[in-house]
């Protein structure tokens, strides 16, 4: 059960301005590969930009408090954005969790196609993604 950071999640208002500040006074980059699919019918529709350094993505996504609501889960990633990693084991990493009698919100691939995405807080209430990809993706 390996995990690599893979993203950083950043909620704004406007994702066209905060997309413009990243690249232009950071000198990040429009991200073009291995781009998510987002399910937008699944209960997060807003917008995203996706950014990168070269080696750690940033994704610029519209806050929507709601989105764990309509959802139907406990944990919101786009309510106040969340650090992620990826795994190459996520039922290993959820047995782990269990174990620690950590709590998570299981999305499944409800947000991402081909991602399996899990959610839970830190003890500071910060939000943690840890997903892994499908196969055939």
């Amino acid at each position: 059960m390996k995990l690599k950071l893979h993203h950083v999640n950043l909620v704004t208002d406007n994702v066209q301005r905060m997309d413009a500040f990243y690249r232009d006074v950071l000198g990040l980059t429009r991200e073009t590969d291995g781009l998510p699919t987002l399910e937008k019918n699944k209960g997060y529709a807003g917008d995203v930009a996706f950014v990168t350094d070269g080696d750690i993505q940033t994704h610029l996504a519209q806050k929507d408090p709601l989105a764990g609501f309509r959802s139907g889960q406990m944990v919101n990633p786009v309510s106040h954005g969340h650090i992620a990693y990826r795994t190459d084991d996520l039922d290993a990493f959820k047995a782990h969790l269990d174990a620690q009698n950590i709590p998570y919100a299981d999305w499944g691939n409800q947000a991402v196609e081909g991602w399996h995405q899990i959610f839970f807080y830190d003890p500071d209430g910060n939000v943690i993604e840890v997903h892994q990809v499908s196969d055939d993706t």
